[in-house]
């Protein structure tokens, strides 16, 4: 009988272990970058580049996908929107212009918005669960009183049967945020703005 016991402990034990690693949460450290070529159109002229985030909350969801969840993922606007200021930069430096964090008067510029970041559990099946992530960017450039602004959505549905842990999380989302941003620097009305 007290092996018994000791065996109903030993599993509550761990049970209990299993569901705290489910529910801890997800603090994530974002570095996402552009991996398509650009529209070469600048011939070295400086351009003002900056991102800023307009997300309502840094918590873009759940692990669990219930609202109550202490499962939350964390994704820190402190530490995304330099990044994205970095890869902003990149993209206009790699489109032929100079980019600079200083406004100048009569300097075209180019503004990264991060508008939303979200990530949810999907339809329940039997086995298998559902991740659903969505990153919208905005992107606003402005040249000589003309201004074009583009919205740019990735979206991601990931099945698995084991829920993804950190790394595979941060890997996911990363690769997301780089969709979104090629979608946005491919588009050729940004580079021929910037260049007129």
């Amino acid at each position: 009988m007290n092996r018994r016991n000791a065996l109903c402990a030993a599993a509550v034990l761990l049970a209990t272990a299993l569901l705290t690693g489910c529910a801890s949460p997800h603090y994530l450290q974002l570095n996402p970058q552009r991996s398509t070529a650009v529209p070469q159109t600048g011939s070295g002229q400086a351009v003002t580049v900056a991102a800023v985030d307009e997300r309502d909350s840094d918590v873009i969801g759940t692990r669990t996908g219930s609202a109550m969840s202490t499962a939350v993922i964390t994704v820190s606007a402190h530490e995304l929107i330099p990044n994205l200021q970095r890869e902003a930069e990149r993209a206009v430096r790699d489109m032929g212009f100079s980019p600079t964090s200083e406004p100048g008067s009569g300097r075209p510029g180019l503004t990264v918005t991060m508008l939303h970041l979200g990530y949810e559990r999907g339809e329940n099946r039997p086995v298998i669960d559902e991740a659903r992530m969505e990153a919208v960017l905005e992107v606003k450039v402005t040249n000589q009183g003309t201004t074009y602004t583009g919205t740019y959505t990735a979206r991601r549905t990931q099945s698995y049967a084991v829920r993804p842990g950190r790394d595979a999380n941060r890997r996911m989302l990363n690769d997301l945020i780089g969709d979104a941003l090629d979608r946005a620097f491919s588009d050729p009305e940004l580079a021929q703005l910037l260049a007129r």
